[in-house]
């Protein structure tokens, strides 16, 4: 019983430690600010898009690049329907972008998809841009995202990412909890990080390499094919020492799931593909931690941490709360135990959420009552990640597919 209660309060501790320098992020975002000013230079890019059965959204994504405040001459987007069984490819042909089919039933992610695309670009010889900016078929652009990326790309920047928000945020609150938590991330996490010449970390989609990055890293093609090719690549970007810079003005906008058990499935995924690409870069980013850029590599450990830690003291809890019923504990002592446990952590997350509702509030685009209301709920959100991390353990089925119906377009988002 004493060796229970000295595990909770010692993985209670480091859940604290390990969160705790956040709290210095949340402060420099808070009073402090950096953008970056319009440069002379205009680069050409090009546009990179895996879509799998996408029909519904790829067309308003395309749109969006079309509508760029942007020299569209410097423009090129390239999209790969990866087994498609839909007229994905035809629809983005109709908005405008070069395509490539790909049928490959045995490896499948958007990791494989996008290590397809570069190598026809590379055999068809496409691959000499200046940057590749690499997309998922459901976003689109706020009008002024490549010009805002161009002004950082252009101050020597190798890699960037921009704002990321939730496009149906006002959906319900599943899809608004994934909204918080990625305005949270660019602005309180990857915000601080480029104001301390640190390196953020890759999210998923709206990232911008520089074709120098590209060949050195990777061969001169996408390379990155595991469950969480953002995070694989992320670890590599650490162990060569490159840092990814951030830029506030890009913003993007992308569907999140609006059934929790969707999101359930996504996050597990996730979390086993941050597992995967630590484990499997794990010498060369301890190597790293005793070099210049170490901090960004104890940051990027750090990144799963806390959760980890709450998921490890809820079960070290449950197991002392067992103990204490068998042992004759009244069970309502206990109940007020576990409530005050739990309305503390809720107090920490609904702050955390708060924060983000006062300072991006007119970035949000949702009703004031639904920011406010679903603001309320983001913390049983981040609860959920105790099944998420019980989930880990399930048998494992690979990549799968999000579905995605929200054919909005930018103006209707705008307006």
């Amino acid at each position: 019983m004493e060796a229970l209660r000295i595990i909770s309060i010692t993985l209670t501790v480091l859940f604290i430690l390990s969160f705790s320098y956040r709290f210095i992020y949340m402060f420099i975002r808070m009073f402090a600010g950096k953008k970056y000013t319009q440069q002379g230079k205009e680069n050409r890019f090009a546009v990179l898009i895996a879509a799998r059965n996408e029909r519904n959204v790829v067309g308003q994504l395309i749109d969006s690049i079309n509508k760029q405040d942007y020299p569209r001459e410097l423009i090129d987007i390239y999209v790969v329907a990866d087994n498609c069984t839909d007229d994905t490819a035809d629809v983005a042909r109709q908005h405008g972008a070069t395509v490539y089919e790909r049928f490959d039933k045995e490896h499948v992610s958007k990791g494989f998809a996008l290590q397809y695309l570069t190598t026809h670009m590379r055999e068809d010889g496409h691959m000499d841009y200046d940057g590749y900016f690499i997309l998922d078929a459901d976003n689109l652009l706020d009008t002024h995202y490549i010009s805002a990326m161009n002004n950082a790309f252009s101050t020597d920047k190798e890699i960037v990412i921009g704002y990321r928000t939730a496009k149906n945020y006002s959906d319900n609150w599943v899809s608004a909890a994934y909204g918080i938590y990625f305005i949270y991330e660019s602005e309180f996490a990857n915000r601080p990080r480029d104001m301390l010449g640190s390196s953020c970390f890759l999210s998923g989609t709206g990232c911008l390499f520089s074709q120098k990055f590209i060949d050195e890293c990777s061969g001169g093609v996408w390379s990155w094919t595991g469950l969480t090719e953002d995070l694989e690549c992320t670890t590599v970007i650490l162990k060569k020492g490159y840092k990814v810079a951030y830029c506030t003005d890009a913003v993007l906008y992308d569907e999140q799931p609006t059934s929790f058990a969707a999101s359930i499935k996504q996050r597990i995924r996730w979390v086993r593909g941050y597992l995967s690409a630590i484990g499997k870069n794990l010498k060369g980013l301890f190597s790293r931690l005793l070099k210049k850029g170490g901090f960004a590599v104890f940051d990027f450990l750090m990144n799963f941490a806390p959760l980890a830690l709450f998921v490890l003291n809820a079960l070290a809890d449950i197991a002392r709360y067992t103990v204490q019923i068998v042992n004759g504990t009244n069970a309502l002592s206990i109940l007020a135990q576990v409530g005050i446990s739990l309305a503390g952590i809720y107090g920490g997350l609904f702050v955390m959420a708060l924060v983000v509702l006062v300072f991006e509030w007119k970035r949000i685009r949702c009703p004031w009552a639904k920011k406010i209301a679903y603001s309320l709920l983001f913390p049983v959100f981040m609860y959920s990640y105790l099944i998420v991390y019980v989930g880990i353990f399930s048998k494992q089925k690979g990549w799968e597919q999000t579905e995605h119906k929200a054919g909005v377009t930018i103006d209707e988002l705008n307006n």
